[in-house]
């Protein structure tokens, strides 16, 4: 069965859509560019003219997330069940996905103009629309809620309105959250019922306006249609295309949305992504890993930030998206639960399940302890979960460097080496090992295509090898820090490289190492310049070492000392109290690591933990804790 809305389609994206044999389409071309006026609203300030030249010569052309629905339309008009979200046991329909969305859009224009009617809010910035509803000229929506299509259709929704989508996190205090609020300038506060109390009142101490999100599935009763035979989805997919093409539409270079840093260098800043720069982003990524309609993506993640999050808001949500393919969230990282779901997913009968997971990511802690959670599994249940993860198409890991026994861990047991790439928020992904191909431990492979990336050594020379900064430029590169001009034009070179603060240097095949930040995993050390990530992926070999963090505390005599702070192993703990002695001493931590590591590279001095401190973003800040263990 084909429907009229595929004709759309068709003049769309130059290809037609028919639910008689369903192939996914390829990614639709960057052929928008839209344009709505900036009427009363406080510009963002323009980031230096180079970078938006070198943006050009890229070969990029202006476009708008507007393509990810469009898209997604084009797989509805095919079949009129094909899912996009599925969280706890319910499963969203792009169609449900996007009528949600839009009446999410026309709620946010309409709450605009009222708002801005009366007076109540400066922050607001509006225009008319052509058939009288209003229509949000760069206003910041703050998204609040748990990873669930209510979250999606928020955002979906803020970008057709013509607003800046601004994500918090509900693991934040409320102080960091007025803190975003404030800085960002929210406008509108959207939540879902569950976290209604609390954002509530966040809100009013903000002075935006709050509205719950309603369920997508109370919000898309529009056009009814027999779930069996189809019957309705001709008219709403046209009701839909219609409403869409009646929008006034922003240009790719206007903001999109507004991401906070972890404030590991200090103030949580507030990176502004456009619409070309997340469209570029998720073409690149759909690219490079074969995204296809019909992948099915675990998602484990945060949504609010890029880290976990250029993980858990580009890779595992809307690149997926772009390409048609089904996400499933998993609001709260569980061992079992993820072991189990491979498991349904891939039944010992050698079977696959219709809804078979083939896509998962995560953070070096995840597959730690999924590993531990293995180890304590009976056999039978061991053969398994491994014979089951076996069977997924891709696994991925990022956010922090990957201790290569995990690593090698994780590739016995599953047999899958983790495709292991590097990103900020900044510019989301740049390098990546290969999906097809070698993939070397302890680097971060090549520049992604369409990615350009130099070394500046000290002596501020550009070169290809030697250690060095690393700087990125990319279509994906973000347009600005908010209301942080001065920051925005330091962060990046005259010819329009972004300087990352990631030292790194390049191996003999051109794959790219990450020796650690610039001002935090660097020591200078009786005039050795060391890598603290080096040491500790050393360190993470010794048998009564779970977890460490290895940085340089200050010395009069030799300006920084090796510090390690380690999290012993239970096996270790329970051995040291049976004992009466310490899991690991600092002489036998030395003993061990002269067969490893240069004399000057050895710990001198050692602490042993319960836990790492780790921030919401599960990284440790060691800026803080390097100051907390020096006093």
């Amino acid at each position: 069965m084909s429907f009229k809305a595929s004709n759309h389609i068709r003049r769309l994206f130059l290809h037609s859509a028919s639910s008689s044999s369903y192939k996914c389409p390829p990614p639709p071309p960057l052929m928008f560019s839209f344009s709505w006026g900036r009427i009363g609203f406080s510009p963002l300030r323009h980031p230096p003219r180079h970078r938006l030249l070198s943006v050009k010569a890229a070969g990029v052309s202006p476009h708008t997330f507007m393509e990810v629905t469009k898209a997604a339309l084009a797989r509805a008009s095919a079949s009129h069940e094909s899912v996009a979200i599925r969280a706890e046991n319910k499963s969203y329909s792009y169609v449900q996905l996007i009528s949600s969305s839009l009446k999410i859009s026309n709620f946010l224009c309409s709450e605009g103009l009222k708002t801005m009617q009366e007076g109540k809010n400066g922050r607001f910035s509006f225009a008319e629309r052509n058939h009288g509803a209003g229509y949000l000229h760069g206003a910041r929506i703050g998204i609040v809620a748990k990873p669930s299509a209510e979250f999606v259709a928020g955002v979906l929704g803020t970008w057709l309105s013509g607003g800046v989508a601004v994500p918090l996190a509900l693991s934040y205090p409320e102080a960091e959250l007025l803190y975003v609020m404030n800085d960002s300038d929210v406008s509108i506060l959207l939540s879902t019922q569950e976290h209604r109390e609390l954002m509530e009142n966040v809100a009013v101490k903000s002075s935006a306006y709050f509205s719950i999100i309603p369920d997508v599935n109370s919000i898309t009763s529009g056009t009814s249609f027999d779930a069996q035979s189809g019957k309705g989805v001709t008219d709403l997919l046209t009701n839909l295309m219609v409403e869409i093409d009646s929008l006034r539409r922003a240009e790719g270079d206007d903001p999109a949305l507004i991401l906070y840093t972890s404030g590991t260098t200090g103030k949580p800043k507030g990176v502004v992504h456009t619409h070309k720069s997340i469209i570029s982003q998720v073409q690149i990524l759909a690219e490079a890993w074969e995204y296809k309609c019909t992948d099915q993506f675990l998602h484990c993640l945060p949504l609010h930030h890029i880290h976990h999050h250029v993980h858990g808001l580009f890779n595992a949500l809307l690149a997926p998206l772009y390409a048609g393919a089904l996400v499933e969230f998993m609001p709260k990282f569980s061992v079992r639960g993820v072991w189990q779901r491979w498991r349904l997913s891939y039944p010992k009968d050698g079977s696959k399940a219709d809804d078979a997971i083939t896509l998962f990511t995560g953070v070096p802690t995840m597959y730690s302890r999924l590993l531990q959670g293995y180890e304590t599994m009976e056999p039978d249940l061991q053969a398994a979960s491994a014979s089951a993860a076996r069977q997924l198409r891709l696994m991925m890991c990022g956010s922090s460097a990957l201790p290569y026994p995990v690593l090698k861990q994780w590739e016995d047991v599953t047999g899958h080496r983790l495709l292991e790439r590097y990103g900020m928020t900044e510019f989301v992904m740049a390098i990546s090992n290969p999906l097809h191909g070698i993939r070397k431990a302890g680097t971060v492979g090549k520049p992604l295509p369409r990615v350009e990336v130099k070394i500046i050594t000290d002596d501020n020379e550009a070169g290809a090898k030697g250690v060095g900064e690393l700087c990125v430029r990319s279509p994906s590169l973000f347009k600005e820090y908010w209301k942080r001009p001065e920051v925005t034009e330091e962060s990046f070179t005259d010819g329009g490289f972004f300087k990352t603060g990631d030292t790194v240097t390049v191996d003999e095949d051109g794959y790219y190492i990450i020796l650690g930040r610039s001002n935090a995993d660097i020591m200078k050390v009786g005039g050795y310049k060391l890598s603290a990530l080096e040491i500790e992926a050393v360190l993470l070999e010794h048998q009564a070492v779970s977890e460490c963090c290895v940085l340089g505390l200050p010395d009069k005599d030799y300006g920084e000392v090796v510090c390690a702070v380690i999290v012993p192993h239970e096996d270790a703990k329970r051995r040291a109290e049976q004992d009466l002695k310490a899991a690991i001493s600092l002489e036998e931590l030395v003993n061990w690591s002269k067969e490893k590591l240069a004399p000057y590279k050895i710990p001198t001095r050692l602490f042993l933990w319960e836990t790492l401190p780790r921030n919401a973003m599960g990284k440790v800040n060691k800026k803080e804790l390097k100051k907390l263990l020096a006093e």
